[in-house]
């Protein structure tokens, strides 16, 4: 099994000190073989710095590769060329055992479809990834319970997902996303499946995290929902067309 690495960011170019970056990419390629000797390039050496405590928002259309990065950054895929560290460790090529380790300490998801356990409390759910962690049960309880408690959803512990809103599903969703305190909260579409109103209250949650210190990745298409970040990511053709910083 491979090891993390810790790596001093003054050696690969143009990267800042491992105090200002929570993420950084070097030259990040990747690459999908079709057969008949064709390639899609889904990234084209992609150089990426985000520092502790932003709030980013990624966007691009449809086959852009924005899909392909969250995928990177969040450890669910090896890049085929480049490096990629994530809060200090070189985490591009490392094995796939190694990688769920580095998911279930360094990385937060929230999906557009929440992915619950159907059949499992909200107070379960949360708990899942201290289980994985294998965090003893009554620190376990303690923990998810005060995630809900952080997203409001403290009166709702024994619920099943079915019985929930879809706001409380992503409350819920946002809980567990936490409760391992990560060094990142990486958000696919967070708003995809909710009217609008709870979908501005679910990002008024996520700015309520940034403020805490959280370092939030949100991938999206939709420009109202990117607006929430401080800064705008905009990939097209597997790579950086724009990087916008609004505040």
């Amino acid at each position: 099994m491979a090891t993390a690495e810790v790596v001093n960011f003054a050696q690969p170019t143009g990267l800042e000190s491992p105090g200002q970056c929570m993420i950084a990419t070097e030259d990040l390629w990747k690459t999908y073989d079709m057969g008949s000797e064709q390639q899609v390039h889904a990234l084209r050496g992609v150089n990426l710095q985000i520092r502790r405590n932003e709030y980013v928002a990624i966007m691009g259309p449809s086959g852009s590769g924005k899909s392909t990065l969250m995928n990177l950054i969040g450890c669910l895929d090896s890049p085929s060329k480049g490096n990629y560290w994530l809060n200090n460790q070189l985490v591009s090529e490392l094995d796939d055992d190694e990688l769920a380790r580095i998911r279930n300490k360094e990385i937060g998801f929230v999906f557009q479809t929440f992915n619950l356990l159907a059949r499992a409390t909200a107070l379960h759910n949360v708990e899942l990834p201290l289980i994985y962690a294998g965090v003893p049960a009554e620190e376990r309880i303690a923990r998810a319970q005060g995630a809900l408690a952080a997203v409001g959803m403290q009166e709702r512990m024994s619920h099943k997902p079915n019985e929930l809103s879809g706001g409380q599903r992503q409350r819920v969703a946002i809980a567990r996303a936490l409760v391992n305190k990560p060094s990142i909260i990486l958000a696919d579409e967070p708003t995809g499946n909710l009217d609008s109103q709870t979908g501005s209250e679910i990002m008024a949650l996520f700015d309520r995290l940034r403020a805490e210190g959280n370092t939030i990745v949100l991938v999206t298409h939709e420009h109202d929902i990117a607006e929430y970040a401080h800064r705008v990511i905009f990939i097209k053709d597997g790579v950086i067309a724009g990087d916008q910083k609004k505040r």
